[in-house]
């Protein structure tokens, strides 16, 4: 019984012992944080300030310039210079191998096999639009630099991006009733002859008013052939609009990512986003090339609408390499811009690829006639945008 007893009052006495040796160990029992936490204040501010600070040091550490070990100045110019180039050669040759086809006879605009690379390159550019240019936008305009109002307060990439679409086809449409107005499309004179049409040699469209009128001796067969002349011309009206639209919006979009590649002083991300852009510019040129040769320029027109295209992106990695000591990426101001260009170039991309390119070629006569021909051109597009896609891993 004394044992037992004896036991009890160890038992009994432990705590008791153990809160009036130390009022904060009987604490400490059940849990040692907040005893200690307890009796620190000092410690406490300590712990809050190490729980806050990854929370708080975001906006700084992103908003800060480019810092690790790949950053280095010295060696990422050659690569840029490297870059411009490779650039320049690529774009150029994508742009060019459409204006040559005609002497090879299987890439006659006029072949199938024309009609599915131009359905490729219009999925290279379709992927462009929605897998690199977009996503950009709005990482940039919801970056944790800007701020909260009203940059995190409403969706500005795919409202600029919305906008564009809508003033791509306002300008489409307004500069094909210009370019038709201009040369008498749809419009069949009374009387035989004319002045119509030599105004613009440029354009090389067949108007009506070269055309006999209807009263002539075989009316019906003149007639017959106006319509169909006009159809050709206000089809190659339309080749021309999409050229020039496209141009645009290609040279926009080439001009923000050269200048974002020539700022960037990152050694690792330069490599894979070099190799990214040649195979990008090579097939975005073959899709331009291939509307430039069916707009049916004359020789300067065609070498100057290349030169822009195939020097757009060098001049923005130029033009990025001159301002990198001032031009910071993560700097509210170059956020902005461009991020408000890249959503516009979006837009504009996504538009034309869908409406100009794709719709209108699947929607024509030619792919409308032939089922086959249909499925391997959708193929060709699901190619074009998938690479791209796969692409966006690396840039």
């Amino acid at each position: 019984m004394e044992a037992v007893a004896s036991d009890t009052c160890s038992f009994a006495h432990t705590p008791v012992r153990t809160k009036n040796e130390n009022s904060r160990g009987f604490v400490m029992t059940e849990g040692r944080v907040v005893a200690v936490v307890g009796s620190h204040p000092i410690l406490l501010l300590f712990i809050f300030s190490l729980l806050a600070s990854p929370v708080l040091s975001v906006v700084p550490e992103e908003c800060t310039a480019e810092e690790g070990d790949c950053i280095d100045k010295a060696k990422a110019l050659p690569l840029k210079i490297i870059a411009i180039v490779s650039i320049l050669v690529t774009s150029l040759i994508g742009v060019c191998s459409p204006l040559f086809t005609r002497a090879v006879p299987a890439l006659h605009p006029d072949r199938d096999l024309f009609v599915i690379v131009k359905c490729f390159a219009a999925g290279i550019i379709l992927g462009t639009g929605f897998m690199h240019v977009l996503p950009d936008s709005f990482d940039m305009l919801s970056s944790q630099c800007l701020k909260d109002n009203p940059w995190h307060k409403f969706p500005f990439t795919g409202f600029v991006a919305m906008l564009s679409a809508i003033m791509t086809l306002m300008v489409d449409s307004m500069a094909t009733s210009v370019y038709s107005q201009k040369n008498n499309i749809g419009v069949i004179p009374e009387t035989e002859g004319g002045e119509g049409g030599h105004d613009d040699r440029e354009m090389g469209v067949v108007t009506a008013a070269h055309l006999p009128s209807p009263g002539h001796h075989h009316g019906h067969h003149h007639h017959g052939a106006a319509m169909k002349v006009e159809a050709v011309s206000s089809q190659l009206l339309r080749y021309r609009v999409v050229a020039m639209v496209l141009e645009l919006g290609i040279v926009v979009h080439s001009v923000v990512i050269g200048l974002g590649l020539g700022a960037s002083s990152n050694v690792c991300s330069i490599k894979g986003l070099v190799a990214a852009l040649c195979f990008h510019q090579m097939f975005e040129g073959m899709g331009l090339g291939g509307c430039i040769l069916q707009a049916e320029y004359k020789w300067l027109k065609k070498v100057v609408m290349v030169f822009f295209f195939a020097v757009t992106t060098p001049f923005g990695i130029a033009l990025g390499i001159a301002l990198s000591s001032m031009y910071r990426e993560n700097s509210p101001k170059s956020l902005i811009t461009v991020g408000l260009l890249n959503a516009s170039s979006a837009g504009l991309l996504i538009y034309m690829a869908l409406v100009d390119l794709l719709a209108a070629e699947f929607m024509g006569p030619k792919l409308q006639r032939s089922i086959k021909l249909q499925i391997k051109s959708y193929a060709a597009v699901l190619l074009g945008a998938g690479g791209m896609s796969l692409m966006a891993k690396w840039a």
